[in-house]
């Protein structure tokens, strides 16, 4: 998954608008083998100040950077006014939902443990189906409206994985969507890859 986002980083082109998107199949991609350490630390193979502090770089990409940093790197390559206009409550949106999870986590307790083929994740959160409804909310619906067609198949993908999965698990949720959403960056990637650099809409939806 790190490879996708090395090769994503590797088909920039100059193209400085795209360097938020193309940074974040990289980031889920560490994100998920910063898990690895969680995993290890619960086994008994790390030290439990080790797995704490993995637990928590873990809590504050998924929590508090990816309903920022999706939103805003569509945002950030929109490629016109109107656009911009359309995607701009997504990052509000963002942000605001950043914000209470992060004031939840620091507020605690943070706790983390095993579950069926998943991590099981708690920060105490009141209200959890709301938050995480604008959580996805903030993140796929801005994919949806980028206008390119391969981000919309990134957020149809993940979109798709949070119906499946409310329906599985909801203590496993952040540990297997952050792992799809790594799996399906493969979409941003061919993104970066076969957009033609010198259009202002790169394969763009009409």
């Amino acid at each position: 998954m790190g490879a996708i986002g090395v090769d994503a980083c590797r088909h920039l082109r100059g193209r400085n608008s795209q360097l938020l998107l193309a940074t974040t199949p990289l980031l889920l991609g560490v994100h998920q083998i910063d898990e690895s350490l969680v995993w290890w630390s619960l086994d008994g193979d790390l030290p439990r100040t080790v797995g704490r502090i993995a637990m928590w770089i873990y809590l504050v990409i998924a929590l508090v950077v990816v309903p920022m940093l999706v939103p805003l790197a569509i945002f950030r390559l929109a490629p016109t006014r109107g656009r911009r206009w359309k995607l701009a409550p997504f990052v509000a949106l963002g942000v605001g939902v950043a914000a209470v999870l992060l004031v939840t986590m620091l507020r605690g307790p943070v706790t983390v443990r095993r579950g069926t083929f998943h991590l099981a994740y708690s920060i105490g959160l009141q209200h959890g189906i709301l938050i995480v409804g604008l959580y996805v909310v903030a993140t796929c619906g801005s994919l949806l409206l980028s206008g390119y067609k391969h981000i919309v198949i990134f957020g149809l993908g993940n979109l798709v994985a949070v119906v499946v999965l409310a329906v599985l698990t909801a203590d496993g949720f952040a540990s297997l969507w952050c792992f799809y959403a790594a799996v399906t960056s493969g979409a941003i990637s061919l993104h970066l890859r076969y957009a033609k650099p010198h259009k202002d809409r790169p394969y763009a939806l009409t």
